[in-house]
């Protein structure tokens, strides 16, 4: 049966599925809304302070001539329950607050309306405000907006915009921040830093990274259907953690709405440069398509008995090699269409006493993916001061992904000021990955065609519970339990050289290319990655003052224990015995049992040493203490001081069975200033500086050497490496115009002691890649944003809104002392710096905001990748653009249509060292085309 058949059959399956559970939810969520149209409407919403945008509880909110009214509970939510159809008048009264009159509230029967409200500080003769409704929601709009609302600096992307620009996840949402790139398409970057700088969390909590090498989280594990909001904090406050160095990624799962609600989503895609044309594959094996590898890819048990194979005879050492399972080589195939599919259902019922809101919501994608016209090399010296090209191969690569996650999320309400929340979170993805190159192995001087497969598949899993408790309008205190786990795995991981040898009497290159028997010629490496943690927190808050103008005093404490074990073992089949005539057979059909014979010993298995293994056990402490406290009408000073205990340990094994042991205990007080300056209603100025750091990623402490299996260079820890101390400071103006406008302009520079740097390490053969701690460095820059509507300039612009932000920014690190002697460039950007990043779009709404057109265009500047070392100079990633278009539009009977077209300039990917191209390739424009369905 046609593959690809198969594949869109189990598409079509999953969104009979989700359909299927979409059905008897809707119902569900419509009784307990009671959407019916015998039954009268229901308002919810929150009411808020109009500076600082904190709910505001104990408000009195009621009907303007019926005896229907509510208190606000926690978080400042109200629900008023049995309105009568027709349009309402809300009146909202609070001791501090000036009353205030919302008119044209329009209710219609049976249904539930969202109404927020804010609240002006009372001044001395108490006026009552009267707004409209849809005046109201354009001012709390602006009183929400985190980023004017917020103590610190910060940028925030919302459902709507990710939903208009069509981004399909975190990481594509995210790098729309001002200031945020992106390494690898996944790994966040903030304000030229390197992903060291950057930190992650799921609802607030630490999110564990699946990546051997690395702490930091590949955002592209979420997928965009699963997100509320996307935050970037670019300012330490002593509550967050001391690690906080470059920015924080906070990513926020969709909360329970205010009604009852369905909402499916599928849709289908084409890459330029993949479907319906040949690209390479890799053969599959077991469940594949949902993420899971089948059993045939194991390490097979005998080889892992074997250890270092020293106690076989040869004739066992030969039947161990014919147990590995029998896929070689990249199969042709034409590549498939992209293909999505996503559910959410929730509501909220007070059938079982409290007031409950659950939301579920799960997705399922598929994407076919190419690397064309690849390129990679090693960069040599050329004696002449210069580099030139060793080893260059010429290729492609495939990748089948599979990405699915679902989220339960449940919230109850326990008396009006007793918050329980529950999040669950679980997130699965998986590569399938084939390349295939040509070039000249220069050592040698005859060509060569290397092959590669690999399947690579994550977990990641989140469950937080919260307890939010106020006591009374002046203290709350928060508790948040969170267990987490990852899940890294790579089974059997092949690579295959064949060489094209000269004639051993001519001379000359052979027509047909033979099965290499060095130790490149085949190899299979076996990695597993796991990691568990427990993380704690208690946050204690008290205000005093008069409400609108109040001191808030903020305590708490938090206990992170990280627990990871990282495995890799790599080896190479040796067929020294093999005549050249069979070395002329495919790989297929040399290790298809031929010659496992009883008795046979034409193959020997080496046991590599660029494997090994590490257990890492991180626990971090901490308390903070930190007020907010007002001076005079305009000025607000954040003022405190965290106190951090870090004690990591990693105990690595290598092959050899050498082991070694690497340790951090540090304990650190971490100051924080932040001052706030209201100017006039609307512009505020922000000044802040901070004292944070940045540690070692486990990895990078354990000397166990590793194989980077794409560019075939070995990467190898320091265990001296010592954490990195960061100074911040800030300064930043900003505007709010207009509801949803805003310009702003701001400066910031950090200096660095003893930062962590990745290098490229010269020596005899290919280079190696290591880390070391330099002595300092320093990086600074200024950072624009506008967003504004063009209906000030004239009508006729009026739906248009035009938006950009940049950020302009240069570093400069020392290496004085003699750490790395043969280091080429001590004076030079830090690794990961770009110069400049540039976001700019445009959106256009229709008049019922229901059909939208966005264009968006970005552009990063070259950074270095790798520092080099004598006589080599840095490796840099060139610079790239990308221009993206999205349009959304209503059909009928809820459903709409959307379409999306993304990387329209098909910009390469390309890496230079020198004059030497060390990586390139191009991916493909993509276009898809969905529909959705919400009732």
């Amino acid at each position: 049966m046609n593959s690809s058949f198969v594949r869109h059959a189990r598409a079509a399956a999953l969104s009979a599925f989700f359909l299927s559970l979409a059905g008897p939810a809707a119902a569900q969520a419509d009784y307990s809304t009671g959407a019916t149209a015998e039954r009268p409407g229901r308002i919810t919403g929150r009411i808020v302070d109009a500076k600082t945008g904190a709910g505001v509880s104990d408000a009195v909110i009621r009907i303007d001539g019926l005896t229907i009214g509510a208190k606000s509970v926690i978080g400042g939510r109200f629900t008023l329950s049995s309105v009568p159809a027709g349009t309402v008048t809300l009146v909202v009264r609070h001791i501090g607050y000036a009353p205030k009159q919302i008119t044209g509230v329009a209710v219609n029967p049976g249904e539930v309306i969202e109404q927020d409200v804010s609240l002006e500080a009372a001044t001395v003769k108490l006026t009552t405000t009267v707004v409209t409704a849809s005046a109201e929601r354009g001012t709390v709009n602006d009183a929400l907006d985190h980023q004017r609302t917020a103590t610190a600096i910060v940028n925030s992307v919302t459902s709507e915009q990710i939903t208009r620009s069509g981004d399909g996840d975190a990481a594509q949402a995210v790098k729309r921040v001002s200031g945020v790139t992106l390494q690898d398409g996944k790994y966040v970057f903030v304000r030229g830093l390197g992903e060291r700088y950057t930190t992650a969390s799921l609802n607030g909590a630490r999110i564990p990274s699946p990546e051997p090498e690395k702490k930091v989280v590949p955002l592209d594990l979420f997928p965009s259907g699963l997100l509320e909001s996307i935050t970037t904090t670019k300012t330490f406050t002593p509550d967050q953690p001391g690690d906080f160095s470059g920015a924080q990624v906070n990513v926020r799962t969709r909360e329970f709405p205010g009604r009852g609600m369905v909402t499916w989503s599928t849709g289908v895609g084409y890459n330029s440069a993949a479907t319906g044309k040949d690209v390479i594959a890799a053969p599959r094996s077991g469940a594949e398509w949902l993420g899971f590898a089948g059993n045939a890819r194991s390490l097979p048990s005998d080889v892992r008995s074997a250890g270092d194979f020293g106690s076989l005879s040869p004739q066992a050492t030969n039947a161990a090699a014919h147990s590995f399972r029998n896929a070689w080589t990249p199969r042709a195939q034409s590549g498939d269409a992209n293909y999505s599919t996503s559910v959410s259902l929730g509501g909220r019922t007070g059938a079982l006493g409290p007031s409950i809101g659950y939301l579920f919501s799960g997705s399922y994608g598929y994407s076919q993916e190419v690397r064309a016209s690849e390129i990679h090399a090693t960069a040599v010296p050329d004696g002449k001061g210069g580099t030139i090209g060793y080893n260059e191969f010429k290729g492609s690569s495939a990748n089948n992904a599979v990405l699915w996650g679902g989220l339960l999320n449940l919230s109850a309400l326990f008396g009006g000021n007793t918050r329980l929340v529950l999040n669950n979170n679980f997130n699965r993805s998986a590569d399938n990955e084939a390349h295939q190159s040509t070039g000249t192995l220069d050592d040698y001087g005859f060509e060569s065609v290397r092959s590669s497969l690999g399947f690579i598949e994550r977990t990641v899993r989140s469950n937080q519970i919260r307890l939010e408790r106020t006591f009374g309008h002046s203290q709350q205190v928060e508790l948040a339990l969170t267990s987490s786990g990852v899940t890294r795995r790579e089974p059997d991981h092949s690579e295959l050289q064949y060489v094209r040898e000269p004639d051993p009497i001519t001379g000359a290159p052979m027509p047909l290319a033979l099965f290499s028997y060095n130790p490149d010629g085949a190899r299979r490496i076996f990695s597993d990655l796991s990691e568990t943690g427990l993380a704690s927190s208690v946050d204690y808050r008290i205000a005093f003052g008069q409400p609108g103008r109040e001191y808030q005093l903020k305590v708490g404490g938090s206990f992170r224990g990280t627990d990871r074990s990282a495995d890799n073992s790599s080896y190479s089949l040796l067929g020294y015995r093999l005549t050249r005539a069979q070395r002329e057979a495919s790989a297929e059909e040399i290790f298809d049992g031929r010659y496992a014979m009883p008795g046979s010993s034409m193959f020997n298995v080496l046991l590599n040493s660029t494997g090994g293994s590490y257990k890492a056990l991180d626990r971090i402490g901490a308390t903070y203490g930190m007020i907010d406290a007002p001076i005079g009408t305009r000025l607000r000073v954040i003022a405190g001081a965290r106190l951090e205990r870090a004690q990591l340990q990693v105990k690595s094994i290598a092959t050899s069975g050498e082991r070694s042991h690497s340790a951090l205990d540090d304990t650190d007080v971490l100051p924080s200033l932040v001052a706030n300056l209201a100017v006039g209603e609307s512009q505020s100025i922000r000044i802040s500086a901070s004292q944070t750091l940045s540690r070692p990623e486990y990895r990078e402490l354990s000397p166990v050497t590793y194989r980077d299996v794409i560019e075939q260079r070995d990467i190898f820890g320091n265990p001296d490496l010592k954490r990195a101390l960061i100074r911040n400071f800030d300064a930043r103006w900003e505007w709010f115009p207009n509801s949803g406008e805003i310009v702003a302009f701001g400066v910031f520079a950090k200096r660095f002691t003893n930062p962590i740097e990745r290098v490229d390490v010269a020596t005899s053969g290919a280079s190696r890649l290591g880390f070391i701690n330099a002595d300092g460095a320093d990086n600074y820059g200024m950072e624009m944003e506008v967003r504004k509507h063009l209906g000030d300039v004239t009508e006729v612009l009026a739906p248009i809104t035009l938006f950009t932000n940049a950020t302009v920014m240069k570093s400069s690190i020392d290496i004085t002392s003699d750490k790395l002697s043969s280091l080429t460039n001590r004076k030079r950007a830090m690794v990961g710096q770009a110069p400049y990043v540039v976001n700019a779009g445009m959106t256009w709404s229709s008049a019922s905001a229901r059909t939208a057109a966005t264009l968006l265009y970005n552009v990063v500047g070259r950074r270095i990748t790798a520092a080099g070392s004598s006589p080599l100079p840095d490796t840099y990633e060139m610079a790239r653009s990308g221009v993206d278009v999205s349009l959304q539009t209503p059909l009928f009977s809820g459903i709409s249509a959307r379409l999306d077209a993304k990387n329209l300039l098909d910009s390469p990917f390309e890496v230079r060292q020198g004059t030497v191209t060390r990586e390139m390739y191009r991916t493909g424009r993509v276009f898809s085309f969905g529909l959705k369905w919400q009732q």
